[in-house]
């Protein structure tokens, strides 16, 4: 049984495969610094949820694919094919988990290809649209 326990702000307890271990976290540069045991590992913490200009990379070229990132049901398309779309704008909105996910554009572009549909039911994985 693996356990993980807050002992102090930044230090936690980890019980793992039978061996116990002292984490040490803290924060730098919007990373997380963890150190276990003398090793040090940088983690960084992205919400996919959440978008951002800074997780687009400039000069993205060519044909994106913007896919499920869950299984769920399509309940609102938000644009049709060959609509001009900016970066970070709504695409489709995806129910998973009796939750409410809109789906953003990736770069600017424009929309080539809506495989989504009103009320269909998609898998992880499935690609939704494309942009160019």
């Amino acid at each position: 049984m693996n356990q993980i326990v807050a002992v102090e702000p930044g230090v936690y307890s980890v019980l793992m495969n039978g061996r116990s271990y002292e984490a040490r976290v803290e924060q730098s540069d919007g990373c997380l610094i963890v150190v276990i045991d003398g090793h040090r590992f940088e983690v960084e913490i992205r919400d996919p949820r959440r978008w951002s200009r800074h997780t687009t990379k400039p000069g993205i070229e060519g044909r994106l694919h913007v896919t499920a990132a869950m299984p769920g049901k399509i309940v609102r398309l938000l644009v049709a094919e060959g609509d001009t779309v900016a970066a970070g704008q709504g695409l489709l909105v995806v129910e998973a988990m009796k939750m409410q996910n809109e789906m953003k554009a990736p770069k600017a572009g424009c929309v080539v290809s809506l495989t989504a549909r009103e009320g269909a039911t998609v898998a992880a994985g499935d690609v939704l649209a494309a942009i160019e």
